[in-house]
């Protein structure tokens, strides 16, 4: 398979800029994923990897080998879409054999009756039968290969497409938002299927997506984008746990990291009206930072009571919502003040999540503890993470 290194790529339409000088370097074998709100540029990125898309500025290599200025079929990479692309006058052999016949092209295929028996002479010969049987076998599609693309259902359909793109056997998969036309359920069945894929296979694969839980559950690492540029590069647990800023805060988790505002005097944090101490940690960085800040914790890392506590945040609940096995629950700070974001989070209230069933209601008063071992500060001027150790990029 290959390793893929970006350095400074990026991509001008006209004078508006899609992609802002990226630097990635995603090793061989891994399972990248693309994530971002839609118009961040994160399809542009992939179909720039494709060769669909010029590079404006910098370079792209793929094994130590720089291929920005070759044309797609000579960069060995096999592209997924999101719309499958399959061919609807072809039966599901002859999608998954496609590229194989292509391969194999001469001038006179576009002859009628000449080229149609080259074409099923190259799909039936020994070497490409094999290998579509074995794909076929892999992707559960044995049954389906007679029938074409109007008679399967859409999970069937995503399946023939990754099938076309394995049987070519590319140094590196390329799947834009594969999983979006499909329904919950099914969408379930096919992240877990993608992801069994890319351990059997072994190959490297670039996935887009804005679906932070397929980004989640299936990358190695995550490019997190906004606006063309990379906020944070690192793994799900690394994004998750100690997000690069307060965009990633947001964006990752549901629901999204609390921001609440603090002041920082000497080794405690002030919040509204309660002082809380810091954990060493925290305080070594407060101490560094010397600035106002915003307290991140995650709704998980904070607990509720009836009572109202002298030592903890008061608020007073406004919504609850069961899911199942836990509840969320939406409580407005009496004291203390959050940080909000464009997207319509309300000023002043904080998500948490509780085990089970809630039996709190609307207008109960509330105390909140915070479990300050799991908090990450952020500054509030710039929003970035008071922390030296957090890579933004690679």
């Amino acid at each position: 398979m290959a390793s893929i290194k970006l350095e400074r790529v990026a991509k001008h339409f006209g004078t508006k800029i899609a992609i802002s000088d990226i630097d990635l370097d995603v090793a061989d074998g891994e399972f990248l994923v693309l994530l971002g709100p839609s118009g961040c540029g994160k399809s542009t990125l992939l179909r720039m990897l494709a060769g669909l898309e010029s590079v404006s500025k910098g370079e792209i290599h793929l094994d130590g080998r720089r291929v920005d200025q070759l044309p797609p079929s000579a960069r060995d990479m096999a592209f997924v879409f999101q719309s499958y692309a399959l061919y609807p006058h072809m039966t599901v052999r002859r999608n998954i054999a496609f590229p194989l016949i292509m391969r194999q092209f001469k001038w006179w295929f576009h002859i009628p009756l000449i080229g149609g028996m080259a074409k099923r002479a190259i799909e039936r010969s020994p070497e490409v039968a094999g290998l579509v049987e074995k794909t076929a076998r892999t992707l559960s599609l044995t049954e389906l290969l007679d029938r074409f693309p109007r008679t399967l259902s859409g999970g069937q359909r995503q399946r023939v497409a990754l099938g076309r793109a394995m049987v070519r056997q590319p140094k590196v998969f390329l799947m834009d938002e594969p999983l979006s036309n499909l329904d919950a359920k099914l969408r379930t069945a096919m992240r877990a299927e993608i992801t069994r894929l890319h351990q059997r296979v072994g190959g490297t694969f670039v996935f887009v997506t804005h679906d932070q839980v397929e980004a989640m559950t299936m990358g190695s690492r995550i490019a997190l984008m906004r606006d063309g540029q990379v906020q944070q590069f690192g793994t799900p647990r690394e994004i998750y746990t100690s997000p690069a800023n307060t965009y990633v805060a947001r964006f990752i988790g549901t629901p999204p990291m609390n921001l609440i505002e603090g002041r920082i005097d000497g080794s405690t944090i002030t919040l509204g009206e309660i002082n809380m101490i810091l954990p060493t940690g925290l305080m070594q960085i407060a101490h560094a930072a010397n600035e106002p800040v915003l307290l991140g914790i995650r709704p998980n890392a904070m607990t509720l009571a009836r009572l109202e506590d002298s030592g903890q945040l008061a608020g007073m609940v406004s919504l609850v919502e069961h899911v199942g096995a836990e509840s969320v629950v939406a409580i407005k700070l009496l004291h203390a003040a959050t940080a909000h974001d464009e997207e319509g989070s309300v000023p002043g209230e904080i998500m948490i999540t509780t085990q089970g069933y809630s039996d709190l209601r609307h207008g109960d008063r509330v105390s909140v503890a915070v479990d300050l071992s799991e908090a990450v500060l952020f500054s509030r001027a710039t929003g970035a993470q008071l922390s030296s150790s957090v890579a933004v990029t690679t």
